[in-house]
């Protein structure tokens, strides 16, 4: 069995990497920075180091590496053959991975279909794969996949892989993927969990880790501080960031049943998760990418937007985007772009076109409001 991974970093070799070596496949991985290539490459093997409780160390073996900027070719050739295609190269690089998917999928004579699963921190990231393979498949080399989306959670902290191949990661994982594509033949993957309705792992998952880490990035920011850890460690951080998981638990519950005490234990859990200080990581980092992260239906705006129609006035959210509107990174280049909007737009534009709220829609007083307050 053969497993094509767009992605080759930390997160592709201590994380989805790990879990397909662990379910038998011989794994590709494909990226575009060449020094890492080669190393694995040239590799027998790599560890993936956990921390935290029931922690373990892992060793990766049977994989192989390939460049898709300079053998394209032989990327293709290796999805025409492969069981399992994934990727964690982040929700804006799938539109350059889509050709290569869709050409393996033209090339394939299989007679099983191709498993096709996005990896990433985003609602419906599969989906965005499909619709840009799409854009150049056949409809015949479309029903050669089945394409499921998922949702993935291990928090993997910052770390230099210049010269090692190992990864530290958290104990804690989890993969959760959408079987219905599948028809009643998903992947065998165990350490994957696949159900009938994704939306309530997917949204849980980034709604409360994902919004929570976000949360402490960009008040953390403000605060003056550098780490997680750090920023956690402020009481004026640590009781608003309580409060905006109070508020996207608040909404989950509402929108999907979730057992309330089932719910409230995962935000304790996550919480604890980032006070692990083996997986402090640098805020600025947690932070990149403010323009995804309040989009419409990203971790700060989707919530705060939900309670908004149901009539509750989300505080520590709209507090949080204030946050964001304000985070000012000279070396993330969704950071300057950012700020170059404040400087040239108004409110009611920002509200619109960075955060796709309307005037006829309820959150949008409020967060006009709050975007004049960090512009002030």
């Amino acid at each position: 069995m053969t497993a094509v991974h767009f992605g080759a970093g930390n997160i592709g070799r201590g994380f989805i990497g790990l879990a397909l070596h662990a379910a038998g496949h011989r794994v590709i991985f494909v990226d575009v920075a060449a020094d890492l290539i080669e190393r694995l490459a040239s590799a027998d093997s790599y560890r993936v180091i956990e921390t935290g409780a029931g922690a373990t160390t892992h060793t990766v073996t049977n994989f192989s590496a390939l460049n898709s900027a300079t053998d394209p070719d032989a990327v293709v050739a290796a999805i025409a053959e492969a069981d399992i295609v994934t990727t964690a190269v982040g929700p804006k690089i799938l539109p350059f991975v889509a050709p290569l998917i869709a050409r393996g999928l033209d090339a394939r004579t299989a007679s099983t279909p191709l498993a096709v699963m996005a990896c990433e921190n985003a609602i419906g990231a599969t989906d965005t794969l499909r619709t840009e393979v799409e854009k150049t498949a056949t409809a015949e080399s479309l029903a050669r996949g089945r394409f499921a989306n998922t949702a993935v959670d291990r928090i993997i902290p910052i770390q230099d892989a210049t010269n090692n191949l190992d990864v530290t990661v958290e104990a804690f994982s989890e993969w959760v993927v959408d079987r219905t594509p599948f028809e009643g033949h998903e992947p065998a993957i165990p350490d994957a969990h696949f159900v009938d309705n994704l939306a309530p792992y997917i949204e849980r998952k980034l709604l409360t880790v994902n919004t929570g880490h976000a949360s402490i990035a960009y008040l953390g920011v403000q605060a003056g501080a550098t780490h997680i850890g750090e920023a956690l460690a402020l009481e004026s951080v640590a009781l608003l960031v309580d409060a905006v998981l109070d508020e996207t638990t608040r909404m989950l519950i509402a929108r999907h049943g979730i057992d309330a005490r089932a719910q409230r234990t995962y935000v304790a859990k996550t919480l604890d998760r980032f006070r692990n200080p083996d997986l402090d990581d640098e805020l600025v980092r947690v932070g990149r990418q403010p323009l995804r992260k309040l989009s419409r239906h990203e971790r700060l705006i989707e919530p705060a937007a939900a309670l908004a129609e149901a009539g509750e006035t989300p505080v520590a959210l709209l507090r949080v985007v204030e946050a964001a509107l304000k985070f000012d990174v000279h070396g993330d280049e969704e950071s300057v772009q950012l700020q170059e909007i404040r400087r040239s737009s108004s409110p009611e534009s920002i509200a619109e076109t960075v955060c796709g709220i309307g005037s006829t829609h309820p959150l949008y007083p409020e967060l006009v409001a709050s975007i004049r307050r960090a512009n002030d």
